[in-house]
């Protein structure tokens, strides 16, 4: 199950408590102080994972809580720090503070992290005559967890138009594929080429008019291609169901600028699909005089064109090396 969303609480360990000991032997008349401070609390730490894909982990498990740090003891013996923590989440997660919404970090690379919640520092001992302290509290907060997958490409598109048959033609994905719209419900990553030619293909759920409003959950949908490169424009150039392929590119580039004028400004590759259909060389001839761009028609079911696609996403990617 592929989950993009969650929100967590988090609450870091307490430092422990400062020790009130006093040293006496036979030959000192009045007790030396030498209670040892107290042990810092464990922090909560998050940690971008790349062999993590989804948050369907804090499905059931949304509270981490931190242990406290050892109490201090006599002979000036500091109590034990508490280890940290660490959350792991996929690589692409934007980490926020779900009460005031605002970005803690962007965890985009392998590796990266932030610390959520800081532990308390533990108290003071009564060595060197200093007053006894009980351990700071640990911060609490509760988090949210947003993942917007990284890929190369971005495929967009309405239902139905064919972009779950392209990732299977293209790459190693094999998403569900049926002749009704939304049968993808959740993003689906592909991996096309081998070695250094190697680029990341994302299929989104199909969009419709009203996403960029959260119709159809097309403003979840649309959050996993902000950090696409570029973007293919998938087509449904056969007019299937009685629809206008003109009218749907149109509505398609209404709903990205209205999400986002970033996305909407990505480069985008115009992709004629289905032309294994009989009315798609009409449509196409009708739909070059409308939008007069360079457009790659193409069969994904049966495999058809997509050599130069290949080739055309290829070279549109270079410019971002």
């Amino acid at each position: 199950m592929f989950v993009d969303q969650a929100i967590i609480k988090v609450q870091a360990g307490s430092g422990g408590k400062g020790c009130q000991s006093f040293y006496r032997d036979k030959y000192t008349r009045y007790g030396i102080p030498d209670g040892g401070d107290g042990g810092r609390g464990a922090d909560i730490i998050i940690r971008a994972d790349r062999n993590l894909r989804t948050l369907l982990d804090f499905k059931y498990n949304r509270h981490f809580v931190g242990a406290h740090g050892g109490h201090g003891s006599s002979k000036n013996k500091r109590g034990k720090d508490a280890p940290a923590v660490v959350i792991r989440v996929p690589c692409g997660t934007v980490v926020k503070d779900a009460q005031t919404m605002c970005v803690l970090r962007d965890l985009e690379f392998d590796g990266q992290e932030i610390v959520v919640a800081r532990g308390g520092e533990g108290g003071r001992g009564n060595q060197k005559n200093r007053q006894v302290t009980c351990g700071q509290p640990g911060e609490t907060r509760t988090i949210l967890l947003d993942l917007k997958l990284i890929a190369d490409v971005g495929v967009v598109g309405f239902p139905n138009a064919g972009k779950s048959t392209l990732i299977a033609a293209l790459s190693n994905a094999t998403p569900k594929i049926a002749p009704y719209p939304f049968t993808t419900k959740t993003p689906i990553l592909g991996v096309v080429g081998e070695g250094e030619t190697t680029f990341i293909i994302a299929d989104i759920p199909g969009l419709i008019e009203g996403s960029a409003q959260g119709k159809g959950l097309g403003d979840r949908f649309l959050r996993h291609i902000e950090r696409t490169k570029i973007l293919v424009h998938l087509i449904d150039m056969g007019g299937q169901s009685g629809r206008d392929p003109i009218s749907d590119y149109k509505i398609i580039n209404k709903e990205l600028a209205a999400y986002s004028k970033e996305v909407a400004q990505k480069p985008q590759l115009i992709v004629a699909n289905k032309m294994d259909l009989e009315q798609a060389e009409e449509n196409l001839t009708r739909f070059k005089k409308t939008v007069r761009r360079k457009i790659i028609p193409i069969s994904a079911l049966n495999k058809t064109g997509l050599d130069d696609l290949i080739v055309q996403i290829r070279k549109k990617l270079s410019q971002y090396q």
